[in-house]
């Protein structure tokens, strides 16, 4: 009944910017911390940012900080990340996730559900 939809993988040419935005359903969303993960092609799914349940902390990957910003809106059931400066090895699968608690999601370990993600391919 748990359901994380993504939405705005898309094309997006280097040093550009794309939004992504995944809407929960099935949970209270507020009980939750909310991330995003990535999996290139031949990599294994990595962690890119995480938020906590009332946005009082958020942890980023090293590759992505500075150039990306995850937000939530609890009152919308929503989560999005905000992706500036976009670069080819940002290319990936993006998945929504949902899970205990920031630390432990981190590693996967803490997501009790995952969306089925959404494409984002950036080009030169």
């Amino acid at each position: 009944q748990v359901q994380l939809v993504e939405s705005g993988g898309g094309l997006v040419q280097a040093g550009g910017s794309l939004s992504l935005s995944c809407a929960a359903s099935g949970i209270r969303f507020s009980s939750y911390a909310m991330g995003w993960f990535r999996q290139a092609p031949g990599e294994e799914r990595e962690f890119v940012a995480l938020i906590s349940r009332y946005s009082t902390v958020t942890r980023y990957a090293d590759s992505v900080k500075g150039r990306f910003s995850i937000s939530r809106d609890n009152a919308k059931n929503t989560v999005h990340l905000q992706m500036n400066s976009l670069k080819f090895e940002d290319t990936a699968v993006y998945y929504c996730a949902a899970g205990d608690n920031i630390a432990t999601m981190q590693s996967s370990g803490g997501v009790y559900a995952w969306g089925k993600g959404t494409p984002v391919t950036v080009f030169s």
